[in-house]
This record gives C-alpha cells, structure tokens and sequence, in this order.
C-alpha cells in the first residue's frame, strides 16, 4: 500500500496548528521539539536568533497541551511557536539593538506586542536579530555577524528584521513579529517571498512609538498574519500613540467566500519619483500580478510619481541626524565596534546644522501629505517593494558598500509616514530564484482590506508565483502529520 506524504509540523501555518491542538491530534510539545530540530539543522548558517530558549518554549507547550487537553486554551495562538524581534522588549533579554557597541539595556517589563502574545498563549522560542540600529537593509551586524537567506545562504534576508524574516522563511515555526520605520518589515517580505504587514500607525501597541514605526507579522501567508495581527493589536495603555481599541474582522478574509476584487479600484505604481530605478524583472512581476487583479473585474489605473529625491534625501538625512545621536553618546572604544558603515553613515550627517533637520523633519510631513493625496482615490495600490532583487549576503545595502543614502526606500517608506497599512506578498521569481515581492497598500485603517486582497492574490497567483518554502524534509524519525 502505498504510504501518504507527511508534512512536518514546523512547517504547518498557525491556523492549522490551532485545528490540530483542538482536536488533540497533535501536541503544542510535538510541534516545539520538530520546530527546534529545524533550527539545530539551519540556525549554525542562517543565524536568525540572537537569544532563544528551547527548554523554556517546551516548558510552555506543555502548559499549552494541558490547557487545549482540558478545552480551555487562553487564545487563538496558544502554543503556537512564536518569534519576536530584539528591539520588543522582553523581561530580563537585553536589547543590543544588533550593535556590539552599544552597553544593551535589560529591560523589566516585556513590550506590548510580547504581554499580548503571552497572553494569548504564544510559545516564544526567543528573539531574533538585527542589524547595527536597524539602520541597514541587510543581516549584517557588528554584534551578530551575517544573517543568510534560508533559500541561498550566499544571499541576504534584507532587513532590518533579518532574523524573523530567516525564521519565517526556514520554517522555525509560523509567526513572526518585526519592525519597520522604512521598509524593516516589508523588505525581508519581498527578498524571502513573505506575506507581511506593516500595519497603520497605531495599531499595534509599541512601549517606544516614534514617527514612522510600526511592529507587524512576518508569515508565509495572509491568514497568519491576519491571526498574529488580531493578537498583537489589542490595547495597551503605555502607547500614547495607538489607536482606539477596535475589533478587527480577521476571522475569514473571503468573507464567506464572498470577497472578490471586482470594482475595486487599484492604482499601479511603477515609478517611485526618487532612488534607484526598477529592476526590469521587478516591474515585469509586478505588472503581472495587476494583471491578476485586472482579470477579476478591478479597475487598474497607473499612480504617477510622488516622491523626488529632495524628500528622499531629506528623510534619509534626518535619519543619519538620529543615529549621529546615539553613536556620540558612546565612548571611543565603543564607537569603534559599530559597523564601519553605519559610522561612515552617521558621520556624513556631523556638519549638517539645527536649521537643516528641521527642514528635514518638515519634509517627511511633506512627504506624509504627497502619499496620501496620490493615493486616497484608489481601495489599494500595487507597487514593488524594493526596485532590487535579493543580493549577496555580505553587502550592507542593495549596492553594496558604497553610500547611497535609502536609494531603495522610495516605495516604502512613505507608507511609514503617512500610517497607512502596507503588505508584502510573493508576486513572483527570477530564472535563478529569487523572490520578488509585491506591495499590496491601503488607505489608513484599512488593515483587515489590505489583508483580504493579499489572500485573494495569493489564491489566485498560481504556481508560477506561489513559494515551496525551504523547509527541511522531516525526518523518519521526526514527527508528522498525515
């Protein structure tokens, strides 16, 4: 007779885990010790995780078992692994910020977004890593070393949420939390083929809110991130930013099966105004995946250029100013261990004077107003995410290490500063591979709409756009699931 395929836990979606925990088919303890198997296997090459704790992770899947046993679990994620960024703060992991020149603060309470996961019964397997400040679009830290892609380890995961993007696409479990003030979230999506968000301002609960930054899921499909989002977003007091608590319809993004994008209106936006241009295989994919939306009856109509390297500069030198900062509040021998780009970045901005930062600081409102004004007559707007493929590891920035400020961030970042929400979806590959995503962008709040038409696109992209994901084959022994 012949045997049925088997799929290994590690690499079952959130929401499959939690219909096997409720019919007890499978254990959250199962699940935890074929995830860790997975991370033995690649985290000596990937090298995502900057603490994590296997021990502690089985030590709360057992306490899940119990809960999903006795019918009572605390959530919709209970005992599902879990990962989460080093800059959301959790009790007792210091927070390095991927630079080994800083003297990293140890934080007392957990983060918003690590209690709201906790308390939905999240198993935490630890926190992953970043690169110096956040302030690459790469895995290359001074603390951490290289973070590698699990498709082509001779390739990057970008960044700055390196580490959860490795995860995610490795299979070290389903759900993963970064974080985005130009593109952190969204850049790992397009170079590792994710579904991610970066939600409207706001709605995700930080304990350090800061202009542009937003926390949000790193998944390998919408309903994760619809179910981690539905998490994630619920109220804290300590974010003087965040929006009213709201109920968020997440449960079923066809809407009975009743979603279509027909009628919807789409802007296609090739043609960022600033920074580098698009590579010809980036945009070919992305007019093909308008194409997949036109097919269905939406309304595709072009998003002229919005942006101009003013803006761009502007926003990439009020960023240098920041970072200038926080390196000259270190002493010489630590400054000496931050990444020679970052102090060659930073320092470009020593000269610029007070008046200048202003005028930066009035261009990103600048650039918050053009965003929304081009953007608000359409439902959603498809772009790409980065003009660029993925490129080799090693490199600090698309280009390499050479300064060309944020040449990359002209279709990202403005969605930071306006606050609406924007997602990452695999729109296609290259002959040799590599992942080229989409960016799917709404108006601001409409998180649950941008999570919906990221679903259907994914049902309706085909194969020829649709990841394998680079999960290691179980093993004989390792447990699996019919």
């Amino acid at each position: 007779m012949e045997q049925q395929p088997t799929v290994r836990p590690a690499s079952l979606t959130a929401q499959a885990l939690s219909a096997a925990y409720a019919s007890l088919s499978l254990s959250p303890v199962d699940v935890v010790r074929d995830v860790a198997d997975v991370i033995a296997e690649r985290e000596p090459v990937l090298n995502a995780f900057w603490r994590h704790d296997i021990e502690g992770a089985l030590y709360a899947a057992e306490l899940s078992a119990a809960r999903w046993r006795a019918g009572a679990p605390l959530g919709p994620i209970d005992g599902v692994p879990v990962t989460v960024k080093e800059n959301l703060a959790r009790s007792g992991v210091p927070m390095p910020a991927g630079n080994s020149g800083v003297n990293p603060v140890v934080p007392e309470r957990s983060s918003p977004v690590v209690e709201r996961i906790e308390e939905a019964g999240g198993v935490i397997l630890g926190s992953t890593v970043m690169p110096d400040w956040g302030m690459l679009s790469s895995g290359v830290s001074s603390l951490h070393g290289i973070t590698r892609s699990p498709w082509d380890p001779q390739l990057t995961t970008g960044g700055s949420s390196s580490g959860a993007g490795a995860a995610a696409a490795a299979g070290y479990g389903p759900l993963h939390v970064g974080t985005d003030i130009g593109g952190s979230i969204r850049l790992p999506g397009t170079w590792l083929g994710l579904t991610t968000l970066k939600p409207s301002a706001g709605r995700v609960p930080l304990d350090a809110p800061y202009l542009g930054r937003a926390a949000g899921p790193m998944t390998r499909s919408a309903v994760d991130a619809a179910l981690l989002l539905g998490v994630i977003s619920r109220p804290d007091p300590r974010d003087w930013t965040a929006l009213p608590p709201e109920r968020l319809d997440l449960d079923d993004l066809t809407v009975g099966g009743s979603y279509s994008v027909a009628g919807l209106r789409v802007g296609l936006h090739l043609d960022a105004g600033a920074g580098l241009p698009v590579d010809r295989a980036v945009r070919a994919a992305v007019e093909a995946a308008a194409e997949v939306f036109a097919a269905s009856g939406a309304r595709v109509e072009p998003v002229a250029p919005f942006l101009t390297e003013e803006l761009l500069r502007r926003l990439d030198e009020f960023w240098r100013v920041r970072s200038l900062v926080d390196f000259d509040d270190l002493d010489q021998a630590a400054q000496e261990r931050v990444l020679p780009f970052i102090r060659r970045w930073v320092e470009a901005a020593r000269p610029v004077p007070a008046r200048e930062v202003m005028r930066d600081y009035t261009a990103m409102m600048r650039i918050q107003q053009v965003t929304t004004a081009a953007t608000e007559a359409f439902d959603l707007v498809l772009s790409p995410v980065a003009p660029m493929a993925a490129f080799p590891a090693e490199w600090p920035m698309p280009w390499g290490d050479s300064d060309l400020g944020m040449a990359h961030i002209g279709f990202t970042a403005p969605y930071n500063l306006s606050g609406q929400p924007a997602a990452t979806v695999n729109g296609g590959f290259l002959p040799d591979g590599r992942t080229i995503g989409l960016q799917v962008s709404g108006r601001r709040f409409d998180d649950v709409g941008v999570l919906r038409a990221v679903h259907w696109f994914e049902e309706h992209r085909g194969p020829e756009a649709t990841p394998v994901w680079p999960i290691p084959a179980p093993s004989r022994s390792g447990p699996t699931t019919p």
